[in-house]
């Protein structure tokens, strides 16, 4: 087996290559992630990709054989319509103090399980793993079912270690791959399950909600804070909804000029955002508001399913 024949077709330049189909995709995308292709495979895989740029059909296709593969988690709900909300969180704090773990504690405090995936893509960054050490949610270390109400943080390796391996890819070539987009769109839940994502840059807004639609998710879409699918504490962002294949906007992003800021941490390392957090937790410090509509508007989509 060798995804060569692939190569040839998406390496051929920004103008000659080629884009593959939903099933080639899903062919080569499963032989990388199943240890069939080599370093300089998947290196060559990872800098065409990075040129060509990969279409919906493509993500569409390495999501099926990435579904196809991940170690699963069971939810044991004690109530109907308990669905899991999966937060993926790859990016880290760099300026801001890194709030996804407020917003899963805020979900599971309606009864919401949580399930939060990531790893440190960078050295620079503050990461929610880190923030939960310091909250005292520690990293899984094996695959457990997950009640209602509860948080859980998994490292990807867990969930694939062939999918962590490819977003290594990262700290030799220092350019992202195909990889760091699929964690945000992938559902490593059994059954029905909310995914709450965001997008970095606003030309990635039209391709997500895309794939989004066409593997038929049920999604919560933002323009992430920092990357982070947790809304901005200072300024509400545009939020759609993606249910049943349709997309639609039910949050636009806050404009004109801020009367008030939230008492937002000067600094964004880990303890210092754990401490402002436990207080917001505690009622000591406020609800940022635009995280209290993003918490709205997740149970509503729970509760739509």
């Amino acid at each position: 087996m060798t995804i060569g024949h692939f190569i040839k077709e998406i390496g051929r330049g920004k103008d000659g290559a080629r884009a593959l189909s939903r099933e080639q995709a899903f062919d080569m995308f499963g032989q990388i992630l199943d240890g069939f292709a080599n370093d300089l495979e998947i290196g060559a895989f990872c800098l065409a990709m990075r040129m060509k740029g990969e279409t919906a059909e493509e993500m569409c296709g390495f999501l099926d054989a990435t579904q196809q593969r991940l170690s699963k988690i069971q939810i044991c709900p004690t109530r109907p319509k308990c669905l899991p909300v999966v937060i993926p969180s790859y990016n880290g704090a760099r300026k801001l103090p890194g709030l996804t773990p407020l917003l899963a504690l805020l979900l599971a405090r309606k009864g919401l399980p949580v399930v939060i995936h990531g790893t440190a893509t960078e050295d620079k960054r503050v990461f929610t793993s880190e923030v939960c050490a310091a909250l005292g949610i520690v990293e899984q270390t094996t695959i457990e079912p997950l009640s209602q109400g509860k948080v859980v943080f998994y490292p990807t390796t867990l969930l694939h270690s062939g999918l962590q391996r490819l977003l290594d890819v990262r700290r030799v070539v220092n350019l992202r791959n195909p990889a760091h987009s699929l964690v945000k769109l992938m559902l490593p839940c059994e059954g029905p399950q909310v995914l709450v994502t965001s997008y970095t840059h606003p030309e990635y807004a039209e391709s997500m909600e895309q794939v989004l639609r066409n593997m038929d998710s049920c999604a919560l879409l933002i323009r992430g804070t920092e990357g982070e699918p947790v809304a901005d504490a200072r300024r509400t962002p545009k939020m759609t909804r993606i249910l049943r294949g349709q997309a639609t906007a039910v949050m636009e992003h806050q404009v004109g000029s801020l009367t008030s800021l939230p008492d937002l941490p000067q600094s964004c390392d880990a303890q210092t955002t754990a401490d402002y957090i436990r207080s917001v937790l505690d009622g000591k410090s406020p609800i940022p508001q635009p995280i209290a509509l993003q918490v709205q508007q997740i149970v509503q989509l729970a509760d739509t399913l």
